[in-house]
């Protein structure tokens, strides 16, 4: 599991400014003047084979600087949504890779989430520590997709719910690439991250942005920009019944600015995943990655 070139990059990478980085790759992704921002669209459109037409504007040029380009909406049609009524399904939330996925392992102390084979980390300090939160996903499920810089890069929800509690988490920003996530154990618990945690008609529903290394901008729609700036100590907000925020399944609830990893916890309940939602397999926003039974 552990050679020597992974050990090394994960030593380098514990050494790195992380958020000093980060911070400097977010102005320099936000620069406006145009031939700079022309030549990193046009690197990134032909590195990543990226599909504009799928964009809701597809013209380049258009974009003001190369973030709002990666950021970029895509048009209503690109990504249907599966059974948007239907209250059993759950589709994912991002386009992306599928790192791993399976039930929750409530037989662990604090339940454990697999993050790759032989490496798994805490339900309870994924969550901030918050235990009332951790409590409601006991013996739930997860999914862990991973965006590549060619993916789409908005949030979606994965079943329609009303937003309960939102938790900023301060931590690092260690690179979330599948060597890393196979050689840095309880990677996603050291990584800056937010949580935010929705009530169903099936039960409770979290959407976890965990940030990386260039990913230091996390944002919702119904809170702008949560980081930066970084914050030394846990943050929770959490919203009365009445003024919370509802979600339609596949509503964007946020974004990244440059690739990293989403974590949906699903709750207790018997569940069937689809047969090719697997490992290493793509996925697409808004297609069903699991159904629930009973």
């Amino acid at each position: 599991m552990y050679n020597g070139v992974a050990m090394f990059n994960v030593l380098l990478q514990t050494i790195l400014p992380h958020h000093a980085l980060s911070r400097l790759m977010l102005r320099f992704l936000r620069v406006r003047w145009r031939p700079l921002k022309a030549a990193q669209i046009n690197f990134a459109l032909r590195r990543y084979n990226i599909d504009l037409a799928q964009a809701a504007n597809p013209e380049a040029a258009a974009y003001p600087h190369f973030n709002a380009f990666f950021t970029r909406a895509l048009r209503p049609d690109a990504r249907p949504i599966y059974a948007p009524d239907n209250t059993t399904d759950y589709i994912s939330p991002a386009d992306g890779a599928v790192s791993a996925f399976g039930a929750i392992d409530a037989d662990k102390p604090q339940s454990r989430l697999t993050q790759a084979k032989g490496i798994d980390y805490s339900l309870l300090e994924l969550l901030g520590g918050q235990a009332d939160l951790a409590e409601r996903f006991h013996g739930g499920h997860f999914a862990t997709i991973y965006l590549s810089p060619r993916d789409y890069h908005r949030v979606h929800m994965p079943a329609a719910g009303a937003l309960v509690s939102m938790v900023y988490i301060p931590g690092r920003l260690f690179s979330v690439s599948d060597s890393m996530v196979r050689a840095c154990p309880n990677l996603f618990n050291r990584n800056e991250r937010v949580v935010c945690v929705f009530d169903t008609a099936r039960g409770a529903l979290a959407v976890v942005l965990v940030g990386a290394l260039f990913v230091g901008c996390i944002e919702t729609t119904w809170a702008g920009v949560i980081t930066p700036p970084r914050r030394a100590l846990v943050e929770r907000t959490d919203y009365a019944a009445a003024a919370a925020p509802r979600f339609a399944k596949g509503a964007e609830m946020g974004r990244f600015n440059m690739g990293s990893t989403v974590i949906a916890l699903l709750p207790r309940q018997a569940m069937q995943w689809e047969a090719d939602f697997a490992v290493g397999a793509a996925v697409k926003m808004g297609r069903r990655i699991a159904a629930a039974r009973g």
